[in-house]
């Protein structure tokens, strides 16, 4: 049993380790900017048609390059000059963050509610 247990305690501490090098990592790879978008490129707007296929506007420039992804891969579809957009248009975020995406749902459940009543 000793020798068993000397197992379970040195792959529990492997573990441990691996983590802690896996954390240290990302840490490390995020302080350093790794992985964020730099350059004259910016995502302006995005449409998702389902599950695999989307419709994203990418500034490069002074061009706005309409391209259409999948799961074949992406497409030009086509370019429009940046100063042809809506000056409203808000810039697409990358990814809402789960609070904000949770709050919208509540608030619209409350609103369901109170138009029910």
């Amino acid at each position: 049993m000793g020798s068993y247990a000397g197992y379970l305690v040195e792959t529990f501490v492997t573990l441990l380790a691996v983590c802690a090098l896996a954390f240290v990592v990302l840490y490390g790879a995020r302080k350093l900017g790794i992985g964020r978008p730099r350059g004259p490129i910016e995502l302006v707007g995005q449409l998702p048609l389902d599950a695999r296929r989307a419709i994203y506007l990418v500034q490069v420039g002074g061009q706005v390059l309409v391209v259409g992804a999948s799961e074949a891969g992406f497409t030009k579809l086509g370019e429009v000059n940046a100063g042809d957009l809506p000056a409203g248009l808000e810039r697409a975020p990358l990814a809402s963050p789960f609070a904000d995406v949770l709050a919208r749902v509540l608030k619209s459940d409350k609103s369901d509610k109170s138009e029910k009543s």
